[in-house]
């Protein structure tokens, strides 16, 4: 099958990365829309717009499963894109419901302004019934960093500790990182949080639920894509993705 994964840039790789391994049969397409990036500091319909451009392209290529790989992009959008498309679409959302089953303690989800605005978001904690345990904070400058490939320079480490640097971290239990381009910087965050806070993330659920989806569908599904065709295959806001990005997303999806 063919399953496209969408984010405004390379942290659906995080999601991807996993996907690979769980699925080892199927086709993928990565759509980043870097003219567009970073989603998470623009107004809601601006992003919406872009997301629903990107998916029209994504369906022309007749791809048998959408993820979007991003957080905001799912806020605003998914329940559009589920109306709008006959292929399933699978959305993200940040992992507070594993985190707050996972102690008694409190939780900090750090993720984009524009998801942490969202509804989807404001939902989702009130129907938990625990949101005297959940407090919010921005990242949104670890995504343009992450746009750039600059993952460990001391302007990274300075924003986190200078973003972080308030948060008393002995009375919360958790953290959960609601951006996929966040999990690049685990370590760091990780450094920030001290040993003892769990970092939790939604990935490995999402791909789960990507698999449950699909596997009543591979039945109805056309003839496999010819086992010369790349396994991944790459677009950057409807474009082909240029070599040299390529190559430097490859290494992001085979590192450790």
């Amino acid at each position: 099958m063919r399953i496209a994964f969408l984010d405004s840039g390379i942290g659906g790789l995080t999601v991807l990365r996993q996907a690979l391994t769980v699925l080892p049969a199927d086709q993928f397409v990565y759509y980043a829309d870097t003219l567009n990036a970073p989603y998470g500091v623009k107004p809601k319909t601006e992003v919406f717009a872009h997301v629903l451009a990107a998916a029209d392209f994504l369906a022309s290529l007749q791809i048998d499963a959408l993820v979007l790989a991003c957080n905001t992009a799912t806020a605003v959008a998914v329940q559009t894109l589920r109306e709008h498309y006959p292929f399933p679409v699978i959305g993200m959302e940040p992992a507070i419901k594993p985190a707050l089953m996972q102690g008694t303690g409190k939780v900090m989800v750090f993720a984009t302004s524009l998801t942490l605005r969202e509804s989807k978001l404001e939902t989702l904690i009130s129907n938990l019934g625990q949101g005297h345990r959940v407090e919010c904070r921005a990242l949104d400058r670890l995504v343009p960093f992450a746009e750039a490939f600059d993952f460990t320079s001391r302007a990274v480490s300075d924003y986190l500790a200078d973003r972080l640097a308030d948060i008393r971290w002995s009375e919360y239990e958790s953290a959960v990182l609601g951006c996929t381009h966040f999990l690049f910087y685990r370590d760091l965050i990780q450094e920030c949080t001290g040993p003892d806070i769990r970092l939790i993330d939604g990935n490995q659920g999402t791909v789960n639920q990507l698999a449950r989806v699909l596997e009543p569908l591979r039945t109805q599904a056309a003839a496999p894509v010819h086992d010369a065709a790349p396994r991944v295959t790459f677009y950057a806001s409807g474009h082909k993705e240029t070599p040299a990005r390529v190559e430097r997303m490859l290494a992001l999806l085979s590192a450790p």
